[in-house]
């Protein structure tokens, strides 16, 4: 019984993503997805999830890496400061054009629409600076890191990837110097750690 409300809530959740990145938040009606779905009735989406919104953000969770990535804070928080960074930026590097359907989704929705500009904010970039200020609090707290801005570090550390991601995404001329990712995030880390490096 279990296994199949698992089953059934994975194939809401794959119905919805196609039916979100096809046609948009306001596009995707419940009757649409549980059509997708296979469902013979809308009202069984109720049963998983409250409402369109909720179904939104469990699709996001389910298919963004970086989101996937922070969703349990707890046992994150321990790690050293270079294992975390770097399973926090490859999981942000892994999120380029291959995620067409994806990136339709986040970034084309939530220019549109400011309802699902503000869930995606909530759950995506903003659960991930949330994290990262907790985190990096937390470092300054065991003496890994120096006091500084909390706040003023999270951005930064997502910042300097955000180049890596526009350019294989967007711009391709902002990665046409061969940069790859894997040298990209080795310097970024290196460089983001030394300058938080407790004082003598």
């Amino acid at each position: 019984m279990v296994e199949e409300a698992t089953d059934r809530r994975s194939q809401i959740l794959e119905a919805a993503f196609e039916e979100f990145a096809e046609k948009g938040f306001k596009g995707a009606t419940i009757k649409s997805i549980a059509a997708e779905a296979g469902l013979q009735s809308p009202a069984l989406i109720y049963h998983y999830f409250p409402d369109k919104g909720a179904l939104l953000r469990e699709v996001m969770e389910s298919r963004i890496p970086i989101i996937q990535a922070v969703t349990d804070p707890e046992q994150l928080m321990e790690l050293p400061p270079e294992k975390l960074l770097k399973r926090l930026a490859l999981a942000y590097l892994a999120f380029d054009q291959t995620n067409t359907k994806e990136l339709r989704l986040v970034i084309g929705e939530a220019i549109r629409r400011p309802e699902v500009a503000e869930i995606f904010i909530q759950d995506g970039p903003g659960r991930v600076l949330d994290f990262l200020k907790g985190y990096m609090a937390h470092q300054v707290e065991k003496g890994r890191l120096r006091p500084h801005d909390v706040r003023s570090s999270a951005r930064s550390f997502i910042g300097m990837l955000m180049p890596q991601v526009v350019g294989k995404v967007l711009f391709p001329a902002l990665v046409e110097d061969g940069l790859s990712d894997e040298a990209h995030l080795e310097t970024t880390i290196e460089i983001f750690l030394k300058g938080l490096e407790p004082e003598d």
